[in-house]
């Protein structure tokens, strides 16, 4: 599955759209419908919220964030030149000026128009930049001139849009499992210890790792965020949970990331009622849990790729990193510094440190959607090895 950037302009064609983004929501591709105001005097953004079934309520800033492809069809004259100019004064062109990645366009405009040298101009520049040309295509238009100028059909443009994003990402047809969020383990039947995360890094993680066309299971741990779409969802809510299925999934993976908060103590005996309040002092046992990366690295099959994470504090907390590192046989390992309160749990951004047998790297403060792709793109290459 991948994110795909729908932008539909104002042209009489834009109700063929709908169709095409149909067949991408049908090859189970996170479509993200962009309409242009022109767009809207033909079709309704809600026909494609409804076709995309996406949320009533989105992030606004969704047409700014990572997608692996940025389709637009039909594409008019006016917003073809837009593009070739860099002017972002709508969702789409702005989304067109922040996209980096593969860029499909199905030109469709009165043939005169089409074959302006002014257009001309245009298409070649953005052919210079890498943008794909599907169409047009030769044929009567809606105003009844017979040319070149028609939009290419949208089973076409379907299929070349599957081409662009096939085969790019080495996780294509991998099994990759993924452990998000925080663990909790009972004192009572009603208290727990626990911790902060929420699990938006790990979601973010298997959401990417789905884009990119890997067979995905999430171990959820108490998640505070939604399920990823096209992601198998295993509830792990403790750490005994946790531990049972990952060794249980973890041999048969080409990659492990565990990005969970584990719980490193649990109480030694949870009660089975509630403990009533009272003034008296109630001291509990707590007892070391499992090393669970540490026992996957022990017995992890040849070839499978693990990634850890450390959350820490500081140059101390990195240092505890670079040993775990060292001791769990890990391939690579993600530090986040959570004495910050703007990065790491409960924030939408993170900011890393990679630290792998190559060396180590930082990845700057970025929403945890591109901190994810910057991790995959690490364990691609060790999976590219």
């Amino acid at each position: 599955m991948a994110r795909v950037l729908l932008g539909v302009t104002g042209g009489i064609a834009a109700y063929k759209a709908c169709e095409l983004c149909r067949l991408l929501v049908r090859a189970r591709h996170d479509v993200v419908p962009l309409l242009t105001p022109g767009a809207e005097r033909f079709v309704t953004a809600q026909t494609f919220r409804a076709l995309a079934r996406r949320p009533a309520a989105e992030d606004v800033y969704l047409h700014l964030t990572r997608a692996d492809l940025l389709v637009v069809a039909p594409l008019t004259a006016n917003t073809l030149a837009k593009f070739a100019h860099g002017i972002a004064d709508n969702v789409l062109t702005e989304a067109a000026l922040a996209h980096r990645g593969p860029m499909l366009v199905a030109p469709a405009m009165n043939p005169r128009m089409w074959s302006h040298p002014a257009t001309r101009t245009n298409v070649e520049a953005l052919r210079a930049r890498g943008v794909e040309l599907v169409g047009p295509d030769e044929g009567e238009t809606a105003e009844g001139e017979l040319g070149v100028g028609r939009m290419a059909e949208p089973g076409e443009i379907f299929e070349r849009a599957q081409e662009l994003l096939g085969g790019k990402s080495v996780l294509k047809g991998k099994s990759v499992l993924v452990s998000a969020g925080g663990t909790r383990e009972p004192i009572d039947a009603v208290r727990f210890v626990g911790n902060r995360s929420s699990g938006r890094m790990g979601v973010a993680l298997a959401a990417e790792a789905a884009r990119r066309g890997a067979r995905v299971t999430l171990l959820g741990a108490n998640l505070a965020v939604a399920h990823p779409a096209g992601v198998e969802v295993v509830e792990t809510p403790s750490a005994a949970d946790l531990e049972r299925e990952a060794l249980a999934r973890g041999a048969d993976a080409d990659v492990v990331v565990m990005a969970a908060a584990v719980a490193d103590y649990r109480p030694a005996g949870a009660l089975t009622g509630k403990r009533p309040k009272d003034r008296a002092t109630w001291t509990v046992e707590l007892e070391p849990t499992t090393d669970v990366l540490a026992l996957l690295g022990a017995t992890r099959t040849e070839g499978t790729v693990l990634v850890g994470f450390a959350a820490d504090r500081g140059e101390t907390g990195l240092e505890r990193a670079r040993a775990k590192l060292r001791d769990k046989g890990a391939d690579l390992f993600v530090f986040n510094d959570v004495a910050r309160t703007d990065i790491g749990f409960d924030a939408a951004d993170n900011e890393i440190t990679l630290l792998g047998a190559d060396g180590e790297r930082t990845i700057a403060k970025a929403p945890k959607e591109e901190i994810a792709a910057a991790v995959l793109d690490e364990v691609e290459g060790l999976l590219g090895r």
